[in-house]
């Protein structure tokens, strides 16, 4: 039965839970709270999403192998970089099943997904093109005509848009039904368009160098590893590792792993309960000796992050029992 609904979310644990059929780790590089929306619409055969974000981050994405995925930003102020590429207004990406990939915004971010099943890609692209329509082997940004990407847009923000405000509407299987079938037949032709950048070799080893990396990082994540341990242990050249990072997510190596460790810290002060607890601790967790650093990168002092967690439990505690 088609389904929508829309949360707003100022956890980013929260949020990163809401996206069905994708892993999502963020990484935040900027100041302040973080606030997001999430507006969903399962159709019969396609699932499609709209997320707004506030704060600019980088996003290590791992996608679900049985599902086919499209994303596109809604707005290109600022541009999004998707695997080290700038993406253009009209840009989709279509991704390869079960992708790994770095997205990176410079602040905030609008983004739209479609996915569907492999058959169902594959019957329509046989109606409507004649051709066999299957994801490529590494995903690949396209460039549809304008006219056409414009199209999909304007599809998509008009089903989302009911979503937010007329969902019962969208839950009408005729409704549904017709928007599908408008939004399946524009998204076949934007998935014909030829992709606007050759997938080298070089471009795909760079890929699996990063891919490699966040793998070790996840293994190692309560410890600042030494960059030549990091490169020992993914068999790569210093040089090229550097070369690698900041195509991919716009800083070095070093820099990205200690601001990894510092999202994890705030992820963890955030998520406190007992009053007792020890900021030191959490520090110590993720391999500080102190946090001299964590008010320049967030705009607040730890003990600040905590009292505002402290204080959302007990509003929530109060909420539940009054």
């Amino acid at each position: 039965m088609p389904a929508s609904g829309t949360s707003i979310f100022s956890d980013p644990n929260d949020y990163q839970a809401g996206f069905r059929g994708a892993k999502i780790n963020l990484i935040f590089t900027g100041r302040g709270n973080f606030e997001a929306r999430l507006t969903w619409v399962e159709l019969p055969n396609l699932h499609l999403l709209h997320s707004h974000e506030n704060l600019p981050r980088i996003a290590y994405v791992s996608l679900a192998p049985e599902r086919v995925c499209v994303a596109f930003p809604t707005r290109f102020d600022p541009l999004t970089v998707w695997k080290g590429a700038e993406l253009q207004s009209g840009d989709i990406v279509f991704h390869s099943q079960g992708e790994r990939a770095h997205q990176r915004t410079s602040g905030a971010s609008h983004w739209a997904f479609i996915s569907l099943e492999l058959e169902h890609l594959a019957r329509y692209g046989k109606a409507l093109t004649g051709l066999d329509l299957v994801p490529p082997p590494v995903g690949r940004v396209l460039r549809p005509p304008p006219s056409t990407a414009a199209r999909l847009l304007r599809l998509h923000t008009k089903a989302c848009r009911l979503a937010e405000t007329k969902p019962k509407i969208v839950a009408h299987r005729q409704v549904a039904r017709a928007i599908e079938q408008d939004l399946l037949h524009i998204l076949v032709n934007c998935l014909t368009a030829g992709p606007i950048h050759n997938d080298t070799v070089a471009t795909r080893r760079h890929a699996n160098i990063m891919i490699r990396f966040e793998e070790l990082l996840a293994l190692h994540f309560s410890r600042q590893l030494p960059t030549s341990e990091i490169c020992a242990s993914i068999d790569v050249s210093e040089r090229t590792l550097r070369a690698c990072c900041a195509q991919f997510l716009g800083m070095g190596p070093s820099r990205y792993l200690r601001l990894r460790r510092l999202n994890l810290v705030r992820a963890a002060l955030r998520r406190a309960g007992p009053a007792t607890v020890r900021i030191a601790e959490i520090a110590s967790r993720y391999g500080f000796s102190g946090l001299g650093v964590y008010r320049s990168v967030f705009g607040e002092t730890p003990s600040n992050t905590l009292r505002q967690a402290l204080k959302k439990e007990s509003f929530d505690a109060s909420a539940e029992f009054a």
